[in-house]
């Protein structure tokens, strides 16, 4: 009989002994969720922002790559346009200035 009193306390103190793991297992688990779910959404915030500042930075950049290209676009499509418009202009101020000299003339 002494055997199995032993086996039966042994039963006891065992079972006695999950139930206060479980326990405290369970109480350890509330506090890292209180905890977590604190820091947890201070993090996700700061997640949030770094990503909105991404996202503007990411932007800005985009707006001065199309800047500069626009520029480039602008001055390419000017230097194009430039050497017409110089030849024009040459054209124009030449022309003005033969017509004043034939108006001299008849007078003098």
């Amino acid at each position: 009989m002494g055997k199995q009193y032993n086996k039966v306390q042994k039963r006891r103190r065992r079972k006695q002994y999950f139930k206060r793991r479980r326990e405290q297992t369970k109480s350890n688990i509330a506090l890292k969720k209180s905890s977590v779910s604190k820091s947890g959404s201070a993090k996700k915030a700061a997640k949030k922002a770094a990503k909105k500042a991404a996202k503007k930075t990411a932007k800005k950049a985009v707006k001065k790559t199309a800047k500069k290209a626009a520029k480039k676009a602008a001055k390419k499509a000017a230097k194009k346009v430039a050497p017409e418009m110089t030849e024009e202009k040459a054209a124009e101020s030449a022309a003005p200035e033969a017509a004043p000299e034939s108006k001299e003339s008849p007078a003098e």
